[in-house]
């Protein structure tokens, strides 16, 4: 009777711990939807032809496409024919942003992409495979009247992939091709609030640059930043959820640390899982605000990373402290083949990051995909890491069949206990039954709103109400995981409560100052729980 009471109180604690962290969740998921604005807005900008006469073309004078001290304009190519204005004279000039506003630090980093408008023309013909070079220079000032100061400056080649869908005839002449997008810049920071952007085209025949691009019209780029109300809102997430994290996994450690006993490894892991979660929940971009760090975006990734690489090997790690025996379980030594591509597939990752990111911090206008060697390299690493991913998620699967498989066959020598013991069993298994159904939802949930907020407009609208499905995106998953983590310390502490000789030695059949808690880890002092020394004579069986 007495063990009956206590599963039943431990599955009562369980549903109200469970309808606690349903009802957060659902708030992470309408402060994204109802309060944040989208994550990001696109801003197209059109470049103006400037006139750029001097024999020093960059470093001694930036021209701005307008304002008080606006360049000489070009209205088009055939008036610079007219006045034998020649191609390297010619500077595409793009302020950022559009005139009477400011860009702010709430931004966060500035993503640029290029569309070039290239006209057929039957004497100036687009080459295959042409290449195209570009003189570019950014620089910045906080200001209107104050002078620019550089950025960055550089030559780089981006090559043109278009199509005509027309014949290539004299009737066809002046139409435009259509080309691909081009990728351009990418900031980490918007530490300041005005920018300008310098673009020539040298041409050298000699060389072949330049030669062959078809005939340039326009060059026109689109902008993506962070909305600042977003980033508000993203912000104060942080600022909530990391004291959240901290405080359960202080009180989580310290459950331990009152065992007799050493740690385990599961326990271990769910500790380093908790401090990976903790260290993107750091609200460090608070200093982004005050400070020009543009590297953000990099440490950004090398931060989710870390925790993603914890999540997969907590997942193998779960799985496997519940199928193995006294003998192979609780060393990490024992998973390498499972946590070895997990490894190897976040170090493939974390090199191709830095080969673009990391690069991007003294060259903004850099892509690895420019080249046809940056192009092979980053899909060999992508690659690479999309196999060591296939590679795990076979173990994982195999080894979630192998635990249900087991607990399956374990279920069968339940009839046979007294009803309290059997009872104490049956809420076991159920915990990580519940635990492996809570963990699918969770990575079926990630990938549904992914896919959703990629196919979706970007917002729904009922009646007044408009919902914001990517800001419902992010926040929604990003609490879901910090619920996860905090679902997982809370139920898989260790418990130090006793019940009773006369109870333990009665209803529930077990041996004095054993107990009883919400995990199927190593609990007593001496040995392993009910539910591995049932595990054991199974495997033996």
């Amino acid at each position: 009777m007495a063990g009956a009471i206590i599963e039943n109180m431990s599955t009562r604690k369980l549903c109200i711990v469970g309808g606690i962290l349903l009802v957060f969740q659902v708030i992470a998921f309408l402060v994204g939807g109802l309060i944040a604005p989208s994550p990001t807005t696109a801003v197209p900008y059109m470049s103006v032809k400037c006139i750029d006469v001097r024999k020093n073309h960059h470093k001694t004078k930036w021209l701005m496409p307008w304002g008080p001290n606006h360049c000489e304009k070009l209205k088009d190519f055939d008036e610079a024919v007219s006045r034998q204005i020649e191609a390297n004279d010619i500077v595409f000039a793009v302020h950022i942003p559009l005139p009477s506003k400011e860009m702010s630090p709430w931004f966060q980093f500035m993503l640029f992409i290029m569309q070039l408008d290239i006209a057929f023309k039957m004497d100036n013909d687009l080459k295959e495979n042409a290449e195209i070079t570009l003189d570019v220079s950014l620089a910045y000032r906080d200001d209107m009247f104050n002078d620019w100061e550089e950025i960055a400056h550089a030559i780089e080649i981006r090559k043109l992939k278009c199509t005509f869908g027309s014949p290539k005839t004299l009737e066809s002449e002046g139409r435009h091709y259509d080309c691909d997008f081009l990728p351009f810049m990418e900031i980490g920071s918007v530490a300041h609030k005005y920018y300008l952007i310098n673009i020539r085209l040298p041409v050298n025949e000699r060389k072949g640059i330049n030669v062959g691009i078809g005939e340039i019209k326009d060059i026109r780029l689109v902008g993506i930043h962070q909305n600042g109300g977003f980033t508000k809102v993203w912000f104060a997430m942080k600022t909530f959820l990391t004291p959240s994290i901290l405080i359960i996994m202080v009180w989580y450690w310290r459950r331990i640390t009152l065992m007799t006993r050493a740690p385990v490894l599961l326990e271990k892991v769910i500790f380093a899982l908790g401090i990976s979660m903790t260290f993107i929940n750091i609200p460090v971009e608070w200093f982004s605000i005050g400070f020009d760090w543009t590297w953000m975006l990099l440490f950004g990734d090398i931060r989710q990373g870390i925790f993603y690489a914890m999540l997969l090997s907590f997942w193998i790690i779960f799985c496997g402290e519940h199928m193995m025996d006294q003998n192979e379980r609780n060393r990490l030594s024992g998973y390498w083949k499972q946590v070895g591509p997990i490894a190897v597939g976040s170090f493939c990752l974390f090199i191709f990051d830095m080969c673009e990111r990391g690069v991007q911090l003294k060259n903004p206008f850099y892509s690895i995909w420019t080249t046809e060697v940056g192009t092979e390299l980053a899909m060999a690493f992508i690659i690479v890491a999309g196999i060591c991913l296939c590679l795990y998620f076979l173990f994982l699967c195999f080894m979630v069949f192998q635990v249900f498989r087991n607990i399956s066959g374990k279920q069968s020598s339940l009839p046979a206990m007294s009803k309290a013991r059997r009872l104490h069993y049956e809420g076991l298994i159920f915990r990580f039954k519940f635990l492996m159904l809570i963990t699918l939802a969770c990575a079926a949930m990630t990938v549904i709103f992914f896919i959703v907020s990629q196919v979706t407009e970007g917002h729904w609208k009922w009646g007044d109400i408009t919902i914001q499905v990517n800001s419902a995106f992010f926040t929604g998953i990003y609490g879901m995981w910090n619920l996860y983590v905090f679902a997982l310390m809370f139920l898989y502490a260790p418990s130090h409560k006793n019940y009773g000789e006369d109870q333990s030695n009665g209803d529930l059949g077990v041996s004095s100052g054993e107990e009883l808690q919400l995990t199927t880890t190593i609990t007593h002092v001496d040995g392993p729980t009910e539910v591995y020394k049932l595990a054991r004579k199974e495997a033996q069986e």
